[in-house]
């Protein structure tokens, strides 16, 4: 899961961004309105966190912005403002919650698992696609309840495809989502075929049917079981 971050305070951004990468986040950092304009206009991201105040605009601001080109990103707002007509116009605006600074960063990850969950239509902690659940808080897979001995970017990879199921996803799609903006510095994308292949062929020996369907030419597809 790509995130990003748009926030001023340098230690903050740091210490959030090394908190969430050591959580299995993907994460980018923005630290000025325009910057994170520029950045939601080029890259997608699975979830945008903005900090209320910041030095040249104001965060609520990004809200429309963000959701006129991506209306699917997710968006969680950080105010250290707790009156109630600032998160109401959060809210209003089209952010999905909103957090009150100071806050624990087990609450951050807490409500960034929660909105996740309910954009897959998950009041649980687990995630479900036929026979593949996804455990989010262990970072667990199983298909028809053997587990699977996945790596880091096999799960992340696993997880971003049931988030984008029955979508067409390329393979430059995946390779930022996994590895963030950087990765347009590569010459190509020939791994991402072998961390496919690994990940089917894993599904496959747990007895579950191979639910990747590869659209020659434009990349691939996590077809659900009612498909």
């Amino acid at each position: 899961m790509k995130v990003l971050i748009v926030e001023d305070n340098k230690q903050l951004i740091e210490d959030l961004s090394e908190f969430l990468a050591n959580n299995g986040f993907v994460v980018e950092q923005a630290q000025s309105f325009a910057e994170a304009a520029d950045k939601t206009a080029i890259y997608q991201y699975d979830m945008v966190l903005i900090d209320l105040g910041l030095p040249d605009g104001n965060g609520l601001d990004l809200i429309p912005i963000i959701r006129q080109d991506r209306p699917d990103t997710s968006i969680l707002m950080l105010t250290a403002n707790d009156g109630v007509d600032y998160k109401v116009k959060a809210l209003e605006w089209g952010a999905d919650d909103y957090l009150t600074k100071p806050f624990h960063k087990a609450e951050l990850n807490a409500r960034i698992h929660s909105i996740l969950r309910r954009k897959l239509g998950s009041r649980e902690n687990t995630l479900s696609c036929g026979p593949i659940t996804i455990d989010l808080s262990g970072r667990q897979a199983t298909a028809n309840n053997k587990q699977l001995n996945l790596t880091k970017k096999e799960f992340d990879l696993l997880l971003f495809m049931i988030y984008n199921k029955n979508r067409l996803v390329t393979r430059e799609g995946i390779a930022e989502h996994l590895w963030g903006d950087h990765i347009d510095q590569a010459d190509n994308f020939d791994f991402i075929y072998n961390h496919i292949k690994n990940l089917r062929r894993k599904i496959v020996q747990a007895g579950a049917p191979d639910p990747i369907q590869s659209m020659y030419g434009m990349g691939y597809k996590f077809m659900s079981q009612s498909q």
